[in-house]
């Protein structure tokens, strides 16, 4: 019997997120399939509890998205497994700091799905926040002056901040290992709803035009509403879970709460178009070239 029997979408916070409860996305029909798509378009993240899948599964799934991207643009993916990129705390890999996956090129991830492996016994959240509730939050000056704005994102940036120790550093060794810097709009309209997202993160290092102290100040104020707890969505892992996220209108962190114990997701990505902004101009590249062994959409780019 088809999963699709018991399906059901349980809102969890009033802006963002919701549970999908009685589904097994290994055994989804193309009718429940679109209900879920359609669900991630208006909740922005989706859960998952107790999937159990294997490497194979979760590919599989994200690719019903869409084309997958690789692993990650610099780090090496699991053995075997091309598009799998280990989230892995005891590599040196902690994502606390908020940012939207792989920003720095032009054609950044449309989709991400998280699955988890081995989840420390406390903390190990994934917050995820709703770029577009940001953006609607701001006040109308403050909106017509982001409208405009364009910003730079890097790989060489803060966002990543290693463990003190061999493997965190290696880590950003291997993570910097070629940079790109690519200009973005800071309100991207999404290609899909048509919401205006405030598309500042982590790796958003400065404001075309401006110095990097300004910048900072203006990204600071940008980020300061993404962030607002209203605007937040909190998961908290149970292993077999997965956590699907729309990349495109989204921010997410993973608090360093869990001390030095063991962390382990995998991720999958699936791939997106060109930024547009409000006046439609499209992102371009700055530094580095289209990531092309990355993303297939770098070829339709």
């Amino acid at each position: 019997m088809s999963s699709d029997s018991r399906f059901e979408i349980r809102k969890i916070g009033g802006r963002i997120g919701a549970e999908v409860v009685g589904v097994d996305v290994r055994d989804l029909s193309d009718t429940a399939f679109a209900e879920i798509k359609a669900a991630l378009l208006e909740h922005k993240v989706l859960g998952f509890r107790g999937q159990e899948l294997t490497d194979e599964d979760q590919i599989a799934f994200a690719a019903r998205f869409g084309p997958l991207t690789g692993a990650h643009p610099t780090v090496p993916s699991v053995a075997g497994r091309p598009e799998v990129l280990a989230v892995d705390a005891e590599q040196g890999i902690r994502s606390n700091h908020w940012h939207t996956d792989v920003t720095f090129i032009r054609t950044p991830p449309s989709i991400t799905t998280l699955r988890a492996l081995v989840i420390p016994p406390y903390g190990g959240h994934t917050l995820v926040a709703n770029a577009a509730t940001a953006y609607r939050d701001l006040p109308r000056e403050l909106r017509e002056f982001a409208d405009r704005l364009w910003a730079v994102h890097t790989n060489d940036n803060d966002y990543i901040r290693p463990a003190r120790n061999a493997k965190g550093e290696a880590y950003r060794k291997v993570f910097t290992s070629r940079v790109w810097k690519t200009a973005h709009p800071v309100v991207r309209v999404h290609p899909e709803s048509g919401e205006r997202g405030l598309f500042v993160n982590g790796f958003a290092q400065s404001i075309v035009g401006l110095n990097l102290r300004e910048s900072q100040a203006i990204l600071q104020i940008f980020q300061s509403y993404v962030v607002r707890p209203e605007n937040v969505f909190r998961w908290t892992w149970s292993p077999g879970d997965l956590l699907v996220f729309d990349n495109r209108i989204t921010q997410h962190y993973a608090p360093d709460d869990y001390d030095d114990l063991p962390r382990k997701l995998h991720r999958v990505t699936v791939a997106g178009d060109v930024p547009v902004g409000v006046d439609g101009r499209t992102s371009h590249i700055i530094e580095g070239d289209d990531a092309a062994h990355f993303t297939p959409a770098a070829g339709a780019a």
